[in-house]
């Protein structure tokens, strides 16, 4: 398994690198140039001083292996100095936003625990729901609870976060009552001090909503991935063997089904964490929550390259590694996977 997984920690260096090129030649091949947004009455002279700092005269080439050395030598090693108080870095250059002209990674540092809160958050209510609900619809097949979980998956599958968060504002914010216990705020105060109960509370209530909306689509694709692969060993000779040897069926289900029925799960929820950020870019559009997707949505109106680069690549990222973490979870799983 550590062989295996030095490997695959190898494999991904010249794949991330591929990528990370491949996310460069397509910004840099779209139209619109960061100057357009400068005002009129500034000079040429000026602009082109200003094109000059921010690196834009340079062939493609050299303003892609600077922006990988920034984003793969310089940022980690400010990152160190913050976490141990050093300051190695001092005098260095760092990426900066043309929108804000501060560093980029310093506003997605501000703005990545809004994100982690909203979309954590659904993500463990999404497989807290989906696993029993996909356990129970197996074991009950063609039951009324089935039906019902399959009616509703449906449901989570069909409509988008946009559709879904704004119904849930109009429902949950501008009918109900605001003295309702079942009233939610439509937006996400990022300026809120957890630092008492009341506090804590609000804080609450205002990720009601935006975890309500991702966990959704969460519950609905995880749920019937996990009923379809409990149905799938349901019906081996191995849980036939273990009821015969007298198991109970809780030990049969739980122990010998579930653990088998995990296997091909795993892939979702591993896959799936990397995929849910992409959707926390609507869902916090539309409940003003102040994350890295908000931040993405802002960067590409404004023509702002370097933070479109970096949060596009920080996905990539995320995927080429939870990728690894499920073929890892295998051989926990499953003792008859070996990688060595």
């Amino acid at each position: 398994m550590i062989t295996y997984t030095i490997r695959r920690l190898l494999l991904a260096i010249p794949t991330l690198l591929v990528i990370s090129l491949v996310i460069f030649l397509l910004l840099e091949l779209s139209p619109g140039d960061p100057m357009s947004q400068v005002p009129l009455t500034v000079p040429d002279s000026v602009k082109a001083l200003m094109r000059e700092q921010l690196g834009l005269n340079g062939p493609w080439y050299e303003r892609y292996f600077k922006w990988l050395y920034q984003f793969a030598v310089v940022e980690p090693m400010v990152f160190f100095d913050w976490a141990f108080g050093t300051n190695i870095t001092d005098g260095w250059f760092r990426m900066v936003s043309w929108k804000s002209r501060g560093p980029v990674f310093d506003e997605i540092l501000q703005r990545l625990p809004q994100t982690l809160w909203v979309v954590g958050m659904a993500y463990v209510v999404g497989v807290l729901i989906a696993l029993p609900i996909g356990i129970i619809s197996a074991y009950r097949q063609y039951s009324v609870f089935d039906q019902t979980g399959t009616f509703v998956s449906m449901i989570g599958f069909s409509v988008p976060p946009f559709f879904s968060g704004v119904l849930m504002i109009i429902f949950f914010t501008v009918q109900m009552p605001r003295e309702s216990f079942f009233w939610f705020p439509s937006f996400y105060d990022t300026t809120l001090v957890v630092d008492s109960w009341a506090s804590f509370q609000a804080q609450i209530r205002q990720m009601v909503l935006p975890v309500m909306v991702l966990a959704l689509q969460t519950t609905a694709q995880i749920s019937r991935y996990m009923r379809s692969a409990m149905l799938d060993n349901l019906n081996q000779d191995y849980v036939r063997t273990a009821r015969a040897k007298g198991l109970s069926e809780w030990a049969v289900v739980m122990v010998h089904v579930l653990r088998n029925s995990l296997i091909p799960v795993v892939t979702v929820i591993a896959l799936g964490l990397p995929a849910i950020f992409g959707g926390a870019i609507i869902t916090e559009r539309v409940f003003k929550v102040n994350g890295i997707g908000d931040q993405l949505i802002g960067a590409i109106q404004a023509n702002d390259i370097p933070t479109v680069m970096s949060l596009t690549f920080i996905f990539a990222i995320l995927i080429v590694v939870f990728n690894l973490v499920a073929d890892i979870l295998y051989g926990l799983l499953d003792p008859r996977i070996r990688y060595d």
